[in-house]
């Protein structure tokens, strides 16, 4: 967990250092920021939705909110 926060420190870092300059670098580091949340999202995904055998969404269980898959 701590290498996340390190990761987590590291890439707002990269946010706040690049704002306003105009290089391209703060593109990249939202780049950056975002295919760390895409991953953060693949593996919530993968821990509370399981599909069936080809891969589709599970129903919901009563009472289960759609918005945790």
């Amino acid at each position: 967990m701590s290498n996340d926060t390190e990761t987590h420190h590291a890439l707002l870092s990269a946010l706040k250092a690049a704002e306003g300059k105009g290089d391209g670098s703060f593109e990249r580091a939202v780049t950056e920021a975002f295919a760390h949340v895409f991953e953060h999202l693949g593996r919530l995904n993968n821990h509370v939705s399981v599909g069936g055998p080809d891969g589709e969404d599970r129903h919901l269980k009563p009472g289960e909110s759609s918005t945790l898959r």
